[in-house]
């Protein structure tokens, strides 16, 4: 992370939840919670790139790691300062690094399937021709052992329901996790996290509640990661890139059952009778 890089934030993040009073099938009042969600407009050296529906619980990572998985960014040397500010729904980023490939490649937008806000741009595909994540081999008690981990998370899913969750996991520890309305979102901001402390993807696990759609595979490709575990299901696009970057695809995952997908080669299945 560069040396004079800094962080505004004139206010703290919103909240992420707030409690109110429902109605059951028969009429009865019910208090519950529900998800936060507000919009967060996305500028690049005070361009605006986008809007993105968001929790808001980390905004500075979320905004970074969309710029760079569009590739609107990619020297953290030249980062300066991301500015936060929750009284106009804004986050400017400012760096030094040459943005005139911006203006090109917004033309080039694809709306794609994910909730929330979810959008792909031409250029991406075009520079992950050829590429392939990092092979590695994983246990059938490695992958256990990382849903038994993620069981202590989804606070927020918990109270309110309405989010997607998405973790990095290494072996059996939760590296990091997040929630947020979409799951583009959280996989975004966890993007950001691992590029800001440059570090590598080639030994993680990536987890998401969310379905296996193709960005979610084209964000985790970005990050160098060779394992791709949902609880969720995958679409045809999703299986097709995640055969040709080479991610193990694990979907259905819960408790003790899970369906792989691709990479069925590359699991040790070490735990017997588990069916």
């Amino acid at each position: 992370m560069p040396n004079t890089f800094s962080i505004i934030k004139p206010s703290e993040n919103p909240q992420q939840t707030m409690d109110v009073v429902v109605y059951d099938q028969y009429g009865e009042p019910l208090n519950k919670s529900i998800a936060c969600e507000r919009p967060l407009t996305v500028l690049l050296n005070w361009k605006e790139v986008v809007t993105l529906m968001t929790l808001g619980s980390r905004p500075e990572a979320l905004v970074l790691g969309y710029l760079k998985n569009q590739s609107f960014i990619s020297k953290r040397d030249k980062l300066q300062s991301v500015i936060i500010d929750w009284q106009t729904h804004s986050a400017a980023v400012l760096t030094e690094e040459n943005i005139e490939r911006v203006e090109s490649a917004l033309k080039k937008k694809t709306v794609t399937s994910g909730c929330g806000q979810g959008t792909m741009y031409g250029n991406v595909m075009q520079q992950l021709e050829g590429y392939q994540v990092p092979q590695t081999r994983l246990k059938q008690s490695q992958i256990y052992a990382a849903l038994e981990a993620l069981t202590h998370y989804n606070d927020t899913y918990r109270k309110a329901g309405a989010v997607h969750g998405c973790a990095i996991c290494q072996a059996d520890q939760v590296i990091s996790f997040v929630e947020d309305v979409g799951r583009h979102n959280a996989v975004d901001t966890l993007a950001g996290e691992l590029w800001l402390k440059g570090d590598t993807g080639a030994d993680k696990i990536f987890y998401t509640t969310g379905r296996l759609t193709s960005e979610m595979v084209i964000k985790v490709a970005q990050m160098g990661i060779p394992v791709l575990l949902s609880r969720s299901g995958v679409t045809q696009m999703g299986l097709d890139l995640a055969n040709q970057f080479g991610i193990t695809t694990i979907a259905r995952a819960k408790g003790l059952r899970f369906e792989i997908y691709s990479g069925a080669e590359k699991i040790d299945f070490d735990v017997k009778g588990n069916q």
